[in-house]
């Protein structure tokens, strides 16, 4: 009796598959697998329900937590992917991780996916799908299915769908970021639709009356907001809810993806966008100009790492060592003010801060500024030193 684990969202892709890998594959056994990274509980319950009503058996693992622990490794890193925040990407490894250990446990043949062959996710699953030795099924991709097909097929089936023809987003949505796409957004210039928003109000429509919030840091990681400390999955929450209100964290991009498609993408993420912002502030008081420049290289290299998928890669942890040892000292607190879309950071204080308003203040002798003569003789020099030769050559 063969049998094979479905990493499941409860989605459209996902739940037509469970007929084809019968159908198509031959499997007498269908086991769904929905890992809880933060989604509204709503959905993590309609997934399970589904899952329980179309599958042989399934699994709803709680991986919050796990999730939380990247998010603020994510932090640490600015993690950032030609603007996009990662909140997809970071969480595949992990779900595939989850999957794979029931996989294991089920003793199944093969794991299966609901990704098509144009996307990143394929990449990002089977990395570590293959990484635990399982044989992957990919039907969208291997059967070159369309997403109308797809509604067509479910249609047949009897599957309870949400989409349709009109509106055929396919949305994907964690604890840090929601993801539209799909149907008219497909194409760049059609300006998006306010009904595709959940988690923010358009600028136009947020408050008139900005709202200044204080977040606190310890060694790189947010702990209070407002003075009140927070477990990190709560402050997320909460801060996707401030930031929401005040239309926070729209991001409407072309990006590029893995296989060299250029796509574009509609992103939801208040929480991570105040989030990053203050952290990227409070660096640039307490890290060295020399190490703010060298860290801009690591997290560059870092977030293409999450985005391909290849946290498992051996340069990913040596990369988390350097990161993790810049943040030794970010710790202090952030004022940002949120109005209307923007979230602006406008006061900071850190015991490790860099800066010193007794050397830097006009108003203060501790530095003789005549000391500055000889340095500024020197500045420049050879750009003075090529004009002239260029100068006698002419």
């Amino acid at each position: 009796m063969s049998k094979v684990v479905l990493s499941y969202s409860g989605g459209l892709d996902t739940t037509v598959c469970i007929p084809l890998l019968r159908e198509k594959y031959g499997f007498d056994e269908v086991v769904t697998v929905t890992v809880d990274i933060g989604q509204p509980e709503k959905d993590v319950k309609e997934a399970e329900e589904r899952g329980k009503k179309y599958s042989d058996k399934h699994y709803t693992i709680d991986a919050k937590k796990e999730f939380v622990d990247a998010l603020f490794t994510l932090i640490k890193a600015n993690g950032d992917y030609e603007g996009y925040v990662l909140g997809t990407s970071i969480a595949r490894p992990i779900i595939a991780k989850k999957t794979a250990e029931i996989a294991i446990e089920e003793k199944a043949d093969a794991i299966a996916h609901g990704c098509t062959g144009k996307g990143n996710d394929q990449l990002r699953f089977e990395n570590i799908f293959m990484q635990y030795g399982f044989k992957v099924i990919a039907p969208m991709r291997e059967l070159n299915l369309t997403r109308e097909w797809e509604i067509d097929y479910a249609r047949k089936k009897g599957i309870e769908i949400k989409v349709s023809k009109e509106k055929p987003w396919s949305i994907d949505e964690n604890l840090w970021s929601r993801s539209i796409e799909g149907g008219k957004l497909e194409d760049p210039s059609f300006p998006p639709l306010e009904e595709i928003f959940e988690w923010t109000v358009s600028p136009e429509k947020a408050p008139d009356q900005p709202e200044v919030i204080k977040i606190d840091f310890e060694r790189g990681i947010p702990v209070a907001l407002n003075d009140e400390r927070m477990k990190g999955y709560e402050l997320i929450r909460k801060l996707n809810e401030v930031g929401g209100k005040h239309g926070v964290g729209r991001t409407d991009m072309m990006e590029d993806r893995v296989l060299g498609l250029k796509a574009r993408e509609n992103y939801e993420h208040p929480a991570a966008t105040i989030l990053l912002t203050a952290h990227i502030d409070l660096e640039r008081l307490i890290l060295s100009r020399r190490e703010l420049k060298f860290k801009k290289f690591v997290e560059e290299e870092w977030a293409e790492l999450v985005y391909y998928g290849l946290t498992n890669d051996p340069l990913y942890d040596a990369l988390n060592v350097f990161i993790d040892k810049t943040q030794e000292r970010v710790t202090g607190w952030v004022k940002v003010k949120l109005f209307k879309g923007s979230a602006i950071p406008i006061a900071r204080f850190s015991e490790y801060a860099l800066y010193s308003e007794e050397l830097t203040s006009f108003d203060t002798t501790t530095i003789d500024q005549r000391l500055a003569e000889g340095y500024s003789a020197f500045h420049g020099l050879q750009g003075r030193l090529y004009r002239e030769i260029m100068k006698r050559k002419d």
